[in-house]
């Protein structure tokens, strides 16, 4: 059993080291260092669908100021980008290590976050939904060259992406579906389609609900694009051969400048926000525009390798009974 386990690590370092790779010499991405924690009060922590508690701490060399473990890394990455003065059209890519203790457990889910997390600087011309459709066929395109790779690598896994992936706005999805609940759609559409990149998340749709929750101050779910829908954000997602369901990889998209931060902090009844060291930069402009996102790496890995569970690919905290079920069932957890 032990050398299976090495064999599995080993396959992990593999898919992980391909797929980083591959996604930084498509989007032009360096690779930077950053932080597990921030300071609490900054408005610089990721709220994600506004509502996850964080894991926080106080720091004695502060005077018990307290700190918070990085939900994501979405604000601090335009921070640096103005910090690091990186060109327009070039970007960076972090490691991105989280806690989120409100996750439920799934064979998808873990208390543990690991994603690969970048951000690339973009000038105000490229708001468009034109560009962000092209910088997913590019992350698309290295989704593609890694499966391929890890096929020649490891020859028990056949190859399962469609050449391109179908973009569709969530709103174009509910009239489409309109009796079906939103992760009934996403299901629907990515097994027929494969991979699928679906926009506008967080914005009301016309059924009064958004598809998916997403906090106001990162993503631009608000502003009109010229395809005559809301929203300048998506998730891509695969269809898992083995799951045999949609498989969310990665939440992304062109983030909010100033007109839309105060659309959407108004629309969430979060005005109080702009207050924060964050929000001030943003307001004030002294940060640039940027498109990013995040790309889970334990989801990738689960993907690539065709694994029925998260806990397959990283080291987690799990349940007895989860364990115990998982042993039945052939599954072993790291």
């Amino acid at each position: 059993m032990n050398k299976e386990i090495l064999k599995i690590e080993e396959a992990i370092s593999f898919t992980k080291q391909t797929f980083e790779s591959e996604l930084a010499q498509q989007l032009k991405l360096t690779k930077i260092s950053s932080p597990i924690a921030v300071l609490q009060g900054t408005g610089i922590n990721d709220d994600l669908n506004d509502t996850e508690r964080t894991v926080g701490f106080p720091i004695k060399a502060l005077d018990d100021k307290k700190a918070v473990i990085v939900n994501s890394l979405a604000k601090w990455k335009r921070i640096r980008l103005h910090e690091l003065e990186v060109d327009e059209g070039k970007g960076i890519l972090t490691d991105m290590r989280a806690l989120r203790p409100d996750e439920d457990y799934s064979p998808i889910h873990s208390i543990y976050v690991d994603q690969w997390d970048w951000e690339k600087r973009i000038s105000t011309k490229y708001r468009t939904i034109a560009f962000l459709k092209s910088e997913v066929n590019k992350i698309y395109e290295a989704l593609k060259r890694t499966e391929a790779k890890v096929a020649v690598e490891y020859n028990d896994i056949e190859p399962v992406l469609p050449d391109k992936i179908k973009p569709i706005h969530a709103e174009e999805l509910l009239q489409k579906y309109p009796d079906l609940s939103a992760k009934e759609r996403e299901s629907i559409i990515t097994k027929e389609h494969g991979a699928v990149f679906l926009m506008g998340i967080g914005g009301d749709l016309s059924d009064g609900k958004p598809h998916d929750g997403r906090a106001p101050d990162y993503d631009d779910w608000s502003s009109k694009n010229e395809d005559g829908y809301f929203g300048l954000n998506g998730d891509i997602l695969l269809w898992h051969p083995i799951l045999k369901e949609s498989f969310e990889v990665s939440s992304m998209g062109i983030r909010v400048d100033k007109p839309a931060l105060l659309e959407q902090l108004n629309k969430t009844e979060q005005t109080d926000r702009k207050n924060l060291e964050f929000h001030q930069m943003l307001l004030s402009e002294r940060i640039p525009q940027s498109i990013g996102g995040g790309i889970g790496q334990s989801r990738i890995c689960m993907f690539m390798l065709r694994k029925k569970h998260i806990g397959e690919v990283q080291v987690g905290i799990w349940s007895d009974s989860i364990k115990e079920k998982s042993r039945k069932e052939g599954i072993f957890l790291l």
